[in-house]
Parts: structure tokens; C-alpha cells; sequence
């Protein structure tokens, strides 16, 4: 049963072959923009970056003017990496048009197996630990499969901003996750 964990570095390898998969395709919820991959297969590389997506949930973490606290979650089953998650613990006007709270992405391989369902499900209630009551998610309007998993997970449509469409779903009235969460 697939479940969220903190980044860990002992997914190095399932984590290089996922992200190998995403080849010229945009991933959210990641936090790899500024580490090119080829630099990731280096072990010490790989570390630093992991270490660097566990800070970044700490507010006094230095990080890129426009950039907010963000927790990192790894979608996981078994041994196998099958994408991430990012929980954005604020709002700033480019999240609030076109990012929101929360964004997954799901390696190629896995997806259409309801990964990106079950993860968004178990991110809503450490989103409301996080003290996001209300949390925004966007998906660009042709992404079906995104809309579904946010409709599946209470997610209510708003409007739609430059192509992307945007919903609300309410954490406070999501069910404490048990047991799909190690961070």
C-alpha cells in the first residue's frame, strides 16, 4: 500500500529512475528545479538535496525571494518511489493564482492507479496540522486525471486563472490519516 514518508535517501536509486521517467515533462510537487539531475546521481549530491527538502518546512530556512515553507512528502510503496508531494504552508499571489497549497506529481510508470488520490487524501489532514484550514489546489484545465483526484478529495471548483482551474478543499473535515504518513 503506497504512503508518504519524509525524503529519504535510501529511495536514491528508485527516486533517479522516477525522475528519469518525467524527461522533459513538468513535475510538481518535487522541489528538484534547482538540482539537475544528472548531478543527483552522486550520492553526497543526493543527500544534500534531501536534507535540503526536509528544511525547507522550517520557517527560518533560507530560500528564494517569492519562495514560501514548504513540507515535502515522497509517495512510496515498498522500496519503490511513485512521485511527490509538496504542502505549501502559505499562500503568496503566484500560488494563489496559479500554485496553491498543494501539488503531486506521480511518476509515468504509476500512474492511473489512484496513487495521486490516496496521497492527496493522506496530505489533507498534515496540511491542517500545518494550520491550512482551507487548502487551494490547481490543475491546468485539460488535466482530467489532476481534476478527478481533486474532486474525489472534496476539492471545490472556484474559476479558472490562465489556464489553470481552482479548487478548495476544506481540511478541517478530513479524517487524521492512520498509519499512510511516516515523516
Amino acid at each position: 500500500m503506497p504512503r508518504l514518508i519524509a525524503p529519504d535517501i535510501s529511495y536514491h536509486s528508485s527516486w533517479l529512475e522516477g525522475s528519469a521517467e518525467f524527461a522533459g515533462t513538468r513535475r510538481d510537487g518535487g522541489g528538484a528545479e534547482e538540482w539537475p539531475l544528472e548531478e543527483l546521481g552522486d550520492a553526497r549530491v543526493f543527500r544534500r538535496f534531501v536534507d535540503a527538502l526536509v528544511k525547507d518546512a522550517l520557517p527560518e530556512t533560507p530560500r528564494k525571494p517569492g519562495y514560501v515553507p514548504c513540507t515535502y512528502l515522497w509517495i512510496v510503496e515498498g522500496g519503490t518511489f511513485l512521485g511527490s508531494l509538496a504542502i505549501r504552508h502559505e499562500l503568496n499571489d503566484f500560488l494563489l493564482n496559479a500554485g496553491g497549497h498543494i501539488g503531486y506529481s506521480i511518476r509515468p510508470s504509476a500512474r492511473r492507479r489512484g496513487h495521486a488520490a490516496a496521497a492527496l487524501a493522506a496530505a489533507l489532514p498534515i496540511a491542517r496540522e500545518l494550520g491550512i484550514t482551507r487548502a487551494l489546489l490547481t490543475c491546468d484545465e485539460d488535466n482530467a486525471g489532476s481534476r478527478a483526484t481533486i474532486e474525489r478529495n472534496g476539492g471545490i471548483y472556484e474559476d479558472s486563472r490562465s489556464g489553470k482551474r481552482r479548487y478548495w478543499v476544506n481540511t478541517a473535515g478530513q479524517a487524521p490519516a492512520t498509519g499512510s504518513t511516516s515523516r
